[in-house]
């Protein structure tokens, strides 16, 4: 009597849960194909770290036709896309059926041995074995299942490997957890789907299976077969998901950064919306004639102030309320000096019914640009000097016109006390933090603002809005809202 011990095979070190297919004959047959066609040498580690770049990777469930379908004798999806995309290494998701078929007669691993041959080359086999997997229709386990395998399998390649992933094979449920983690995760992958030869649903046979009859017959290892497979990107899924992330975008004033999720899709896919967009974006920048090109051509209006001068104003103030809601204080404080110079001045304008440019001069730079100073002969001799001096104690110089220039005099011509406490809590705000965040690396947040002004962001911005009453600009109060009506209009693009 003769006793035959058949030993298990060993497991992977890659997944715990996983075997390889492994036998002495078979490593024999695969060197022997190594050296035959000189796809590696053993001896040479170099080498050997060459061959492993550039892999590709089959990640499939396996299936009721897998590996050749009993019914018509063609390719199941799993062989027919090794044989078309010709992998370095296949990983077979088996559930306990399959395994049963697998321990029954070897049929997956004889195939692609088989093609193999027929191909002249290697093939790694790896099986994650699911003994415990009968319920095979449950959509929640492998969606959690197949997201930490491929996790793993991603972990293991780099830049130059390639992985696919079988969405024909297996179970509804299977098919369906591969492609929703796919369109969700996104990962390096592409998906493969195979066609029956038919173009109509596989019927499974599993009774009186032959596969080595079948392999024999397959009509797929004749020269003129056709390739059935085809890659697929679920572009309504993709779609629909990165249009998610562009309203989360839009919704947090972030264009550039909606932008750039559409610079990833389609132009049809983006038609409806994408120029409003880019209005917006150019808005936030405050690049008012690109703004007006793309208005007057997709038919939309959504800056409330019209008049040149009075818009630049009124938008730069809008783009400061953004800062504070995007929680970008250091931007916020920096604002505030070219705002408040600009504000003070048409303030004092208006309720004062005095114009700096009579007192000032235009300087030429060298880089081509124009800046206003005061100049020493409008002002010699004026009431506007004698303040100057007398607020400065005779230490005025003739420079820049500075926002405490403009206070000092509204402080000094103006009757309104309510105006006059203003001007002085705003350039009071510029004196204790404005320069400290301009000229130092500094972290700036509301408390930080509140702690050193005594005003929080908010507050700075209620004080500069109620300047603008002063101002002579005719602002209702709906206008400072906006961005969120421009975001409101943008959104119904996607309707």
């Amino acid at each position: 009597l003769f006793f035959l011990m058949i030993r298990r095979p060993p497991r992977s070190t890659l997944f715990p849960y996983t075997t390889l297919f492994r036998s002495p004959q078979l490593q024999m047959k695969r060197l022997l194909l190594y050296e035959e066609y000189g796809m590696i040498e053993i001896e040479n580690q170099k080498h050997r770290r060459k061959v492993n770049m550039n892999q590709k990777i089959l990640f499939t469930a396996v299936g009721g036709t897998d590996p050749i379908s009993s019914t018509n004798c063609y390719d199941g999806a799993i062989l027919h896309i090794c044989r078309y995309y010709q992998p370095d290494k296949v990983i077979m998701y088996m559930s306990k059926e399959m395994l049963e078929n697998q321990e029954k007669d070897n049929r997956y691993q004889y195939c692609l041995d088989k093609l193999c041959e027929l191909q002249h080359r290697m093939m790694k086999y790896e099986v994650i074995e699911k003994k415990e997997l009968t319920k095979v229709h449950e959509f929640d386990f492998y969606y959690e299942d197949f997201q930490k395998i491929i996790r793993e399998i991603c972990q293991t390649m780099d830049e130059t490997d390639e992985l696919l992933l079988n969405v024909s094979s297996g179970t509804p449920a299977m098919k369906s957890g591969l492609l929703v983690l796919q369109t969700m995760e996104e990962y390096p992958a592409k998906l493969i789907q195979v066609s029956t030869p038919e173009k109509s649903i596989n019927e499974h046979h599993h009774k009186d299976y032959d596969v080595i009859t079948l392999w024999e017959l397959d009509e797929d290892n004749q020269p003129d077969a056709e390739n059935r497979c085809s890659e697929i990107a679920c572009p309504s899924l993709q779609k629909l998901k990165k249009e998610e992330v562009i309203k989360k975008h839009i919704l947090s004033y972030d264009y550039r950064a909606a932008l750039t999720v559409t610079d990833t899709m389609k132009e049809t896919e983006t038609q409806h919306y994408k120029s409003y967009l880019e209005l917006a974006e150019k808005r936030l920048l405050l690049d008012i004639s690109e703004v007006d090109k793309i208005a007057k051509r997709i038919d939309f209006d959504c800056i409330p102030v019209k008049s040149s001068s009075e818009r630049m104003l009124f938008e730069y103030a809008l783009c400061m309320v953004i800062k504070i809601k995007k929680g970008e204080y250091v931007d916020f404080i920096r604002a505030i000096t070219p705002i408040l110079v600009d504000l003070f001045e048409l303030v004092l304008k208006i309720q004062c019914n005095i114009d700096l440019n009579d007192y000032c001069k235009w300087i030429n730079k060298k880089d081509g640009t124009r800046q206003r100073h005061w100049s020493g002969d409008k002002l010699q001799g004026t009431e506007i000097e004698r303040v100057l001096n007398a607020a400065f104690s005779g230490n005025f110089k003739q420079g820049d016109v500075y926002s405490v220039h403009v206070k000092v005099l509204i402080e000094h011509f103006s009757s309104d006390s309510q105006l006059k406490e203003l001007t002085g809590n705003l350039r009071l705000v510029e004196e204790k933090i404005r320069n400290t965040a301009a000229h130092d690396i500094v972290s700036v947040t509301e408390k930080t603002i509140e702690s050193r002004t005594g005003f929080s962001a908010t507050k700075i911005m209620q004080m500069i809005q109620r300047l603008f009453m002063y101002s002579g600009i005719k602002i209702k109060k709906e206008y400072w809202d906006s961005y969120d009506q421009m975001n409101q209009a943008i959104l119904q693009q996607f309707l």
